[in-house]
């Protein structure tokens, strides 16, 4: 059985080879789950929160299983049209540009994809950013 923070494999294997692709960026073990940095700055973190202890997660949970959640940061004008649909995006309860996405069956990885690259375009220098293709 899995813990708080685990995160499926099958998850983590998409998530590195999206993440693989981004100049210079590394993966580390987070206080919870796994991030993807540039330098110190993190731009995708994939966990399984408590939601007994993080109410914001309750609703998601499903037949008793926490969700997968990945955080990341979005272009402060693509906000609200990222979150304003709903399910599975969601604003994170902190940070003014912080979006969350539950992870699941329903995935569409490509728009993962962008998000990634998009927080990665946030986060890293913006000579790091210029070598992304889009």
């Amino acid at each position: 059985m899995s813990g708080p923070g685990d995160v499926p494999s099958e998850i983590l294997d998409r998530l590195r080879t999206i993440c693989g692709e981004l100049p210079e960026i590394h993966e580390e073990p987070a206080w919870i789950g796994v991030r993807w940095r540039i330098r110190t700055r993190t731009v995708a973190h994939v966990y399984t929160p408590d939601p007994q202890r993080f109410a914001v997660y309750a609703q998601y949970v499903v037949d008793g299983v926490a969700p997968t959640v990945m955080t990341f940061r979005v272009p402060a004008d693509d906000l609200l049209g990222l979150t304003a649909r709903g399910f599975p995006s969601f604003r994170a309860p902190w940070g003014r540009n912080v979006a969350a996405v539950i992870l699941g069956d329903h995935t569409d990885w490509t728009e993962v994809a962008e998000l990634v690259t998009d927080s990665y375009a946030e986060m890293a220098p913006k000579f790091l950013a210029a070598r992304l293709t889009r």
